[in-house]
């Protein structure tokens, strides 16, 4: 066998199903990464404001339409599931939930938690 051989490197990506656990890590990073830079939005928002109705209403046609309630929804859903994602992560440095059983568990409640309040903030909003 030669030490020169081409082989892939754990974990190969072509063949590693990935876990629960590992999803969630990347998408708390993710929304994390989306909740920062949508603050430049809302900065936009806060200062069209200040700016003057005419500067408000011009905003608020800029970014009103379906595209702006996505990027509402999307954000209301960050929001709730870093939150969640966040309360679990404190659990878990008080050493709380860390057998493999409840990792899954609370994985999946936040998860759910983070739809349900997202669906509930949406429809009572909108």
């Amino acid at each position: 066998m030669s030490i020169t051989r081409e082989r892939p490197l754990s974990p190969h990506l072509q063949i590693y199903r990935p876990q629960l656990t590992s999803v969630l890590s990347v998408f708390h990073r993710l929304t994390g990464i989306f909740l920062s830079i949508s603050c430049v939005g809302l900065s936009l928002w806060l200062i069209s404001m200040a700016l003057g109705e005419e500067a408000y209403a011009e905003f608020m046609k800029a970014v009103g339409g379906w595209g702006g309630w996505v990027f509402v929804t999307l954000l209301i859903f960050c929001v709730y599931y870093h939150l969640f994602n966040g309360i679990r992560h404190l659990f878990w440095d008080w050493g709380l939930g860390f057998s493999l059983r409840s990792v899954y568990a609370s994985g999946w409640a936040v998860v759910a938690l983070a739809l349900g309040f997202s669906l509930l903030t949406v429809t009572l909003t909108f």
